[in-house]
């Protein structure tokens, strides 16, 4: 809890550029990242100095005596901490909302968000616990023959949740991605009744959330010897995703991380088949600041954790995507996801 304050004070020295004496933190990620309290009603209003106000209502007050700042009970926690003058989150008050507080606030872009994206020493590990968390399920499932030829999608996908919360999750980081055959063209494709066959590849996308900070993985495998295009798909990817690995230092740009792994699929002639993002930050939200892509802009700060994520996807046909959950650091990426990237054949 010694770091709370940290946070405060870190973001307090923003305010002074905005020209404002505080800021109304109203998004329920940025109030558990500010204090400590998780709940689905709750606000704190965060001051240039670094103190603080909480307000939540009468079935989380007692929680906040743990807490290291003063707290008030309030039903309607925004109106409860509105000030003239004061900022708030653009991105997360809705306009009735805003509207309903009156005149003098000032919206302002994501200030706590961009705080959140270089993590702590408590929050990297909660980071490894949930990576680790999710290692363990893959290979458990993989052990056990749960990514098996009748299996259907959906079989598989609560076979690798239910393991996750045996070992100890809080639950899944998102909904589990498991997608067989033709079904790997979909990038976010959910998981049906269609049985897994002899010859698929089988995409599987999931993550452990711990303490509440989530990790997400991706790995394709093969169910029996693969056709030589599956293989060739597969080690491109694979190419792809090591060279998107390898460029993520502190101070590279957004885009130039997603250049180096894309430009590999464009060389082999695959461009229009990789049409998301190369990777996205992680931490108390699945998908956080900073993106990878090749519209974004930004420079890359030292311990973000972000995912690097290349795919590619043949309509009709199938797809690959190899994701990783890696930590920016002076001397290289830190691994977080440990599972082996070569291509298994069950």
């Amino acid at each position: 809890m010694t770091i709370l304050p940290e946070r405060r004070a870190r973001l307090a020295a923003l305010l002074a550029a905005h020209h404002v004496e505080a800021l109304l933190v109203t998004s329920r990620v940025n109030v558990r990242y500010l204090t400590g309290l998780d709940s689905s009603n709750a606000a704190v209003l965060v001051r240039a100095d670094g103190s603080a106000l909480l307000a939540t209502d009468n079935r989380y007050i007692d929680k906040t005596r743990a807490l290291d700042l003063e707290a008030v009970e309030a039903s309607d926690v925004a109106a409860r901490l509105a000030v003239p003058g004061a900022g708030i989150e653009a991105a997360h008050m809705t306009v009735a909302t805003f509207q309903r507080l009156g005149q003098g606030l000032v919206p302002l872009p994501p200030l706590v968000e961009r705080l959140r994206e270089v993590k702590d020493d408590e929050e990297l590990e909660h980071l490894r616990t949930a990576c680790a968390i999710a290692d363990q399920a893959f290979a458990d499932l993989v052990g056990r023959g749960g990514i098996r030829p009748g299996a259907t999608e959906r079989d598989v996908a609560r076979l690798l949740e239910s393991r996750m919360a045996e070992l100890g999750a809080d639950g899944p980081a998102f909904d589990s991605i498991v997608a067989a055959g033709e079904n790997g063209a979909v990038p976010h494709h959910a998981p049906t009744a269609r049985p897994l066959r002899a010859g698929d590849l089988v995409t599987l996308d999931f993550g452990a959330r711990h303490r509440g900070y989530h990790s997400d993985m991706t790995r394709t495998v093969s169910l029996g010897e693969p056709a030589a295009w599956q293989r060739e798909i597969y080690d491109l990817v694979a190419t792809a995703q090591r060279a998107g690995r390898e460029a993520l230092v502190p101070g590279a740009e957004a885009k130039e991380v997603d250049a180096a792994a894309r430009s590999v699929i464009e060389a082999a002639g695959h461009g229009d088949h990789f049409r998301h993002g190369l990777g996205h930050g992680v931490g108390l939200e699945i998908h956080e600041d900073p993106f990878l892509g090749p519209s974004r802009t930004g420079k890359l700060e030292d311990r973000v954790p972000i995912t690097v994520e290349p795919g590619v996807y043949l309509p009709g046909q199938g797809g690959v995507r190899i994701e990783d959950t890696l930590v920016t650091r002076e001397g290289g990426p830190e691994l977080l996801t440990k599972t082996t990237k070569e291509l298994l054949v069950l």
